[in-house]
């Protein structure tokens, strides 16, 4: 014997069922409850870099990549710090996936670093993860006490030599002359 839905007498299935097309549709959720259309993937903080072949290991390019809300805590009070975090990296063999660099700085959110210890650690992460021809990391700490801090490392792979800068400068203001009308 079937049970008949009151509201739609077609369709025997009680509305408290997942397969309910009332129910799949509905935007309107109790609070604290996921969508039923929402991915069970739950995304967490991560200390491991994931990596990618680097599409053009034939040459040097420039990789800058920006996290302009880093958070840490201070190791002596537990108040937060916040920087711009800046990565200038010149890749070798691997680059990193940028969901999981996402995931490895919120990581630091709830762990105690002075600045320099922590800037140091991010470089010394990725040089293990990807090995680049070259790394820059440059934290630019807020106001803490009335101090603004700024720390840059760097890592410069064993005998690799930055190719010579190529000034374009001179040629992104010229104009070309015009032509003098005979008057």
């Amino acid at each position: 014997m079937s049970t008949q839905n009151p509201k739609n007498p077609k369709n025997p299935k009680s509305p408290k069922s997942p397969k309910s097309p009332a129910r799949a549709g509905s935007a309107a959720h109790p609070a604290g409850t996921a969508s039923p259309r929402a991915p069970s993937v739950v995304t967490q903080p991560s200390k491991a870099l994931q990596t990618f072949p680097n599409p053009a290991p034939e040459r040097d390019y420039h990789i800058h990549m920006q996290v302009p809300e880093f958070t840490c805590l201070c190791p002596l009070t537990g108040q937060p710090d916040f920087a711009r975090i800046d990565l200038d990296m010149i890749p070798d063999r691997a680059c990193i996936e940028l969901k999981s660099l996402k995931l490895y700085m919120w990581s630091y959110r709830n762990e105690g670093a002075f600045h320099e210890k922590v800037t140091n650690t991010i470089l010394e992460d990725i040089v293990k993860a990807i090995a680049p021809r070259y790394l820059r990391v440059t934290a630019q700490w807020y106001v803490r006490g009335g101090i603004y801090t700024n720390v840059v490392v760097e890592h410069r792979k064993r005998g690799w030599k930055q190719a010579p800068t190529v000034d374009l400068s001179r040629f992104a203001t010229a104009q070309p002359a015009l032509p003098q009308s005979g008057r």
